[in-house]
């Protein structure tokens, strides 16, 4: 058997067992404290609350179980089962040119992808969501949704694919380069469209209205130097109970944007300070060292991309018998997140480590106690648990536990 074969399943059933062996702790976990509420949140969270939280917890991370097996099922049917040479074989005798036979294999394959991903999506949203209050979404909405994505989807990604692998077809040795260069003013244009062209196909921003709470973050804007377009709300509850506040663009389209369900359940005060935490991400230029760490990472990916696209055995091994520039990035794209999974308590200690550094900015702004309140509202609103196993929460989530961020709050104050 081909080497990297044996390393790419080794891989892949490492990395399934790790994540099912962390599910499993975190759902003892949640378990075993669903009955009594932690000590710091016993004032504003009520037994049942806290037992809502941690049914909500089991039943989302029982279907995630469920989904990370049934992942590795198409993900083995498509490399070593044969199928990319399936559908390589269809398009190229379909389409006589390389580059838009090309285009529509890795295309079709992600539509593969998708379609069998699609029945958890119905579940998560129509079942499991509506179970707990969540979901306010209609099946109309959702279909809707679903078509304007994968249209926006395939008016975006066609013509950056299409350029990617047109460069790995005449840019010679060095074309991964010129495709990351791509890559980035890519990025770029949907970052700076996204605020006032694509998010408004989706849900209809209002500016804030006058009064107190507009008062309010306006001072704020000014203490901290913010400028932006507009200060907008969504309408958030036509498709679910969750509340949100962020802010998006970069230049002179900035925007700064709360759910209106965030605006029900929370005071002035504590949206101020929420606004405030928002804030501090720009304040730390966060959103800027995230693009180039991406950035970064995606040119290492880039240069991995160009090496392996020339070798024989990368082919081999992911089930596949014919070289060309399509097949190599679609087989990377595939192969590449079966071994940067084990690199997520990296990337959630970074993300962990700016929602601090945004939490201490805001309570120089507003006082601890205002975003604690704010929080405490959230977790019991969006029924997140308070009690994750701590091993779990390390691998997967971006934000610090509820009783660490409060303790660290309360320490601040």
């Amino acid at each position: 058997m081909n080497p990297f074969t044996l390393l790419f399943l080794a891989a892949l059933a490492l990395g399934l067992a790790l994540r099912l062996w962390l599910l499993q702790r975190h759902r003892r976990h949640v378990e075993l404290n669903r009955n009594q509420v932690p000590a710091a949140f016993r004032e504003r969270i009520t037994p049942a609350q806290h037992q809502k939280a941690a049914a909500y917890t089991l039943s989302k991370t029982g279907l995630h179980r469920l989904e990370l097996v049934w992942q590795t099922v198409p993900l083995l049917l498509l490399t070593l089962g044969g199928g990319i040479g399936l559908l390589d074989a269809f398009w190229s005798g379909l389409l006589a040119s390389p580059l838009p036979a090309g285009v529509a294999l890795v295309l079709s394959v992600f539509l593969l992808l998708a379609v069998v991903e699609l029945p958890f999506s119905i579940w998560r949203t129509f079942v499991l969501e509506a179970r707990f209050g969540f979901n306010r979404t209609t099946p109309l909405r959702f279909v809707q949704d679903l078509m304007l994505q994968s249209l926006l989807l395939a008016a975006l990604g066609t013509p950056l694919l299409w350029a990617i692998l047109w460069l790995m077809q005449e840019a010679g040795q060095f074309w991964w380069l010129a495709a990351w260069l791509v890559w980035i003013g890519f990025t770029l244009t949907v970052t700076w469209l996204y605020p006032t062209l694509i998010a408004p196909l989706f849900n209809r921003f209002t500016p804030l209205q006058e009064g107190e709470l507009k008062n309010r973050v306006q001072l704020l804007l000014e203490r901290c130097g913010f400028t932006s377009s507009g200060i907008f709300v969504m309408d958030g509850s036509k498709r679910s109970g969750h509340g949100n506040a962020y802010f998006t663009g970069f230049g002179k389209r900035k925007r700064i944007v709360f759910f209106d369900t965030l605006i029900d359940t929370l005071e002035q005060e504590e949206m101020e300070a929420v606004l405030a935490h928002e804030l501090g991400h720009f304040r730390h230029r966060h959103v800027g060292k995230q693009l180039a760490l991406s950035a970064l990472l995606v040119l290492v990916g880039m240069a991995v991309l160009g090496w392996l696209s020339g070798e024989s055995w990368f082919y081999r091994g992911l089930g596949v018998h014919r070289e060309s520039g399509a097949l190599a990035l679609l087989l990377f794209l595939l192969a590449v997140p079966v071994f940067t999974q084990f690199l997520n308590p990296l990337v959630t200690l970074l993300s962990r480590r700016f929602e601090f550094q945004a939490d201490e900015f805001a309570c120089r702004q507003t006082g601890a106690e205002p975003l604690i309140s704010a929080l405490v509202k959230l977790y019991r609103e969006n029924a997140s648990t308070l009690t994750p196993d701590p091993l779990y929460s390390a691998f997967h989530d971006s934000h610090p536990p509820a009783p660490v961020r409060v303790a660290h709050l309360s320490s601040i104050d």
